[in-house]
């Protein structure tokens, strides 16, 4: 068989923003690692990779440069194109990455008791992310589509950031309060149902993340979570996966893809 052309497109979860060693030929501010899911998947299956993901883009950079001389991610895709991965959408309208944010803060400001966040934006992300972000999903989509209409394409949902029950030893790896933890899942939820939605809608492979990785959000120790906690050197995404979870968003994108 021939060798699968494969783009790879989205934001800091699919570039691996924080996992080491740097990608040596990718734009320095894109934070993407030769380690993180696409390189993985390219070597699992010996597709030719060419990857654009970037840290802390949103789906506007599909069509437009995120920074001087970074071209719009969907210029990397052709007629040739056999394979496409991306995760985007949680960067959109300071919805997703933005809440985590702003539920830190709140949370540091309470110690980590009752739901200050929710009770400051009650449903405004939720809102948000149904107005803006779905339909952009859905725009960018069929965007793929377009410009590689032959290509098998695969969208991942965002691996859970926050256990399903608060628990009080968390705060001090994720500084949200014990209230805003289940806040903060059922936004997460919302968001992965919105890009789920939009997939089917498109046609598109949605790789769901929820199971495999209930268990392994960035509260777990070492080894056992997927998710960092904590930021080191990076400034825009307050939470990105580590090693383990590059490696298990990976596998799971190879299964639903049907790659052997």
């Amino acid at each position: 068989a021939d060798t699968l052309d494969y783009v790879a497109l989205g934001d800091s979860y699919s570039a691996g923003s924080g996992v080491l060693p740097l990608d040596a030929g990718a734009p320095l501010l894109c934070l993407r690692s030769s380690l993180n899911y696409p390189h993985l998947l390219a070597r699992q299956t010996g597709a030719q990779l060419k990857d654009v993901t970037c840290g802390a883009a949103q789906t506007k950079h599909f069509t437009s440069s995120q920074y001087p001389g970074v071209a719009p991610q969907l210029d990397a895709l052709s007629r040739d194109t056999d394979l496409v991965t991306l995760t985007i959408g949680g960067n959109d309208n300071n919805t997703f990455i933005g809440a985590i944010v702003a539920c830190g803060t709140a949370g540091v400001a309470t110690g980590g008791n009752g739901n200050p966040c929710e009770k400051l934006y009650g449903d405004k992300f939720t809102k948000d992310i149904d107005a803006k972000t779905y339909p952009a999903l859905k725009e960018s989509l069929r965007a793929v589509k377009n410009k590689a209409p032959d290509a098998r394409v695969g969208i991942l949902g965002y691996p859970w950031i926050v256990p399903a029950e608060a628990d009080r030893s968390c705060f001090a790896k994720m500084p949200v309060a014990e209230g805003d933890v289940p806040y903060l899942r059922k936004l997460q939820a919302h968001l992965n149902g919105a890009i789920e939605r939009a997939a089917k809608e498109t046609g598109t492979t949605y790789v769901d993340l929820s199971r495999a990785s209930e268990g392994h959000d960035a509260c777990r120790p070492a080894g056992t979570r997927w998710i960092e906690p904590v930021l080191f050197g990076t400034n825009f995404v307050p939470v990105h996966p580590n090693a383990l979870g590059e490696a298990k968003m990976a596998e799971q994108a190879k299964e639903a893809l049907g790659l052997g």
